[in-house]
């Protein structure tokens, strides 16, 4: 008798933990072969809010971090993607790359990691700015995260195209919510499991699985939500995130480019994801008081 495989259930990523989604709903992707990839979570409004509460709840501890800290951090997650780079060149065979387009991609991912972990600690001194002022006051310019953040990952790639939004923005201080690709979903419930054993604080990345176009009005329109960086050049689904971001005024950013070319990694990416804060300082007279504003 022919044995009958026994399909993978891959759980989604909210918090630190792996809990089955909230809808008990659940869809099976075609692999390259035609057969089928495992039974992967379709997310749920519900799901959506759960992983919101859970980056806002880690947002002020990641934010708060040393960014050299931030640094090691994202390098410990290269490290253990490393470690597992013929499971990621495995998954992304069967969901149709070749095999050296999928070791590049594996490779260029880890990477990528560690170009971002080393921005952790410099963009600040790039980024801010002392401002000459007319008054007697110091004024300063220092960028600083920008808050939670949806990601509405490319629907292209299974790993690299993840990585080059998901990176950027933690390295930022910033925590998230990403929509993985419906049709290559195992790279990015994968990437979760390397998550959660690195030392990313839960909470920081959440990721779910599932139909786009139904998770994204409810993470646009969260009233939470910072902002949504969205990874596709769709022009229907940037004018639905430009309309429905009105509600609390959040941020939309478009990254659409080759993330197998270097020119997909910048500090542009970082910067797209801060916000610039100016404050203004006395300057102390020689007797030790305040000038006066």
């Amino acid at each position: 008798m022919e044995r009958v495989e026994v399909l993978k259930t891959y759980k989604i990523y909210i918090g630190g933990k792996f809990p089955r989604t909230e809808s008990g709903r659940y869809y099976t992707p075609q692999g390259a072969d035609g057969k089928s990839l495992g039974n992967i979570c379709l997310s749920s409004r519900k799901d959506i809010r759960n992983s919101v509460v859970a980056a806002r709840k880690a947002f002020g501890g990641w934010s708060g971090r040393p960014a050299f800290n931030r640094g090691q951090i994202l390098y410990r997650i290269a490290e253990i993607l490393e470690g597992r780079r013929p499971q990621f060149i495995s998954e992304l065979i069967i969901q149709g790359q070749s095999a050296v387009n999928a070791e590049k991609e594996v490779d260029l991912s880890i990477d990528r990691l560690i170009y971002y972990a080393g921005w952790c600690d410099k963009y600040q001194q790039i980024l801010g700015a002392v401002n000459p002022v007319a008054s007697s006051h110091f004024n300063f310019t220092v960028p600083e995260s920008m808050g939670v953040i949806g990601v509405l990952a490319p629907v292209e790639t299974s790993l690299i195209g993840l990585v080059s939004l998901v990176a950027p923005i933690i390295a930022g201080g910033n925590t998230c919510i990403v929509l993985a690709s419906e049709s290559l979903p195992l790279c990015a419930v994968t990437f979760a499991e390397v998550l959660n054993a690195s030392d990313v604080p839960g909470g920081v990345v959440n990721i779910l699985t599932g139909n786009q176009e139904e998770m994204t009005k409810p993470l646009v329109t969260h009233m939470d939500v910072n902002a949504v960086v969205y990874g596709g050049d769709d022009e229907k689904v940037l004018t639905f995130l430009n309309e429905s971001s009105v509600v609390n005024l959040k941020r939309i950013r478009q990254f659409t480019k080759n993330w197998m070319n270097a020119g997909s990694q910048s500090l542009k990416m970082i910067s797209d994801c801060l916000e610039s804060k100016t404050t203004w300082h006395p300057i102390e007279n020689i007797g030790g008081a305040n000038s006066s504003y």
